[in-house]
């Protein structure tokens, strides 16, 4: 499979066979990512939570790709009630077994919720997800703290490239994102959600350089890991 970094949190997975897999589509209003929301082609898209730099474009992407978005239950709601025709809704510590791979979603520490009208709308527990697909597994973390849990995910699973945000403020910083890469015991760390907004400024370098040799790696946004 091939990985691609499109700034903040957005990945996007193109199986062996084809199938396009798109995480949290922030794009428009995102200075630093390389998509174009209008231009954009995907078959599933997994939205990690409800704010609005993760949600982002899914719902006019779903909509124009005929795409199914996989989500915590709220955000397929939100989704569905916005026109989008399919969803699979999920909730954390279930998993599921769809055409790309396996999905479980799994905790993370934040909050999710999303305006509408000037009002706050609960979107559901915020979420990350363990993929695994061609006998790989992956683990997007989504927003969240350093927490002890993560050890859990690190003996269940061979992890072979985890998204770890390190912009701090709203999620965990490098040093605490360092110490989940620990637990976690991931071959790669690939460090996410950061320079997007001047709040959470970061070099991910010396994010890095904190992991052990060679575990740590820094992906321009627009490059490709390939698994």
């Amino acid at each position: 499979m091939e990985i691609t970094y499109h700034g903040h949190s957005i990945l996007s997975i193109v199986m062996k066979d084809g199938q396009k897999l798109l995480v949290d589509p922030f794009i428009t209003g995102n200075s630093l990512t390389d998509l174009k929301a209008d231009e954009v082609t995907t078959d599933w898209i997994l939205v990690t939570h409800g704010h609005s730099d993760h949600i982002g474009d899914t719902v006019p992407i779903a909509k124009r790709n005929d795409a199914t978005v996989i989500s915590i239950v709220e955000v397929c709601s939100f989704a569905e009630k916005n026109g989008v025709e399919k969803t699979h809704g999920m909730n954390i510590g279930g998993k599921y077994d769809f055409p790309f791979g396996r999905v479980k979603m799994v905790h993370a520490q934040h909050s999710s919720g999303y305006e509408v009208d000037g009002q706050m709308v609960y979107m559901g527990e915020p979420a990350g997800f363990i993929i695994q697909a061609e006998g790989k597994t992956i683990y997007h973390a989504g927003d969240t703290s350093n927490f002890g849990d993560m050890a859990l995910f690190g003996d269940a699973f061979d992890i072979d490239v985890a998204f770890l945000p390190i912009g701090d403020n709203f999620t965990m910083g490098p040093h605490e994102a360092a110490s989940a890469a620990k637990r976690l015991k991931a071959k790669q760390v690939v460090p996410i959600h950061y320079n997007t907004f001047p709040v959470i400024k970061q070099d991910p370098e010396a994010f890095v350089r904190l992991l052990p040799e060679s575990v740590g790696k820094v992906l321009a946004v627009g490059e490709t890991l390939e698994l």
